[in-house]
């Protein structure tokens, strides 16, 4: 079992940047993976960028290539999101998600995949 705790949201104006962390403890070995995903009312969840545990690399949404940065601590135990250039299409509610998945080239913004999941923390960006 792995539980992941998420921090960092807030409100901020548009321009403005937050930093998300996701703290992850348990069984944090069996695992490759880690994603923000993010979900906004009457909208499909959607993931935002996901890191390969083991060697790092980044993966990103389109939309948020540029001003979104993912990373990982040391002891790949905690994965950061740094949020710049927020604009009001990014408010939703932010989660992470971890696992050990096949083909993250491909699979890392589907949430069917991981295992484990945080509760969320809340970004709201106004105009």
């Amino acid at each position: 079992q792995v539980q992941l705790v998420e921090s960092g949201g807030g409100s901020v104006q548009a321009g403005g940047s937050l930093r998300l962390s996701c703290v992850a403890s348990g069984d944090t070995n069996n695992r490759n993976s880690v994603a923000w995903f993010r979900q906004s009312p009457g909208k499909e969840r959607e993931g935002v960028a996901g890191i390969y545990i083991p060697t790092g690399r980044p993966y990103y949404l389109d939309s948020v290539k540029g001003r979104f940065t993912i990373s990982q601590d040391n002891a790949k135990t905690t994965v950061y999101l740094q949020m710049n250039g927020l604009k009001p299409e990014d408010t939703a509610m932010y989660s992470c998600a971890t696992g050990k998945i096949s083909g993250v080239d491909r699979n890392w913004e589907k949430d069917g995949v991981y295992d484990y999941w945080g509760q969320g923390t809340q970004v709201t960006v106004s105009s």
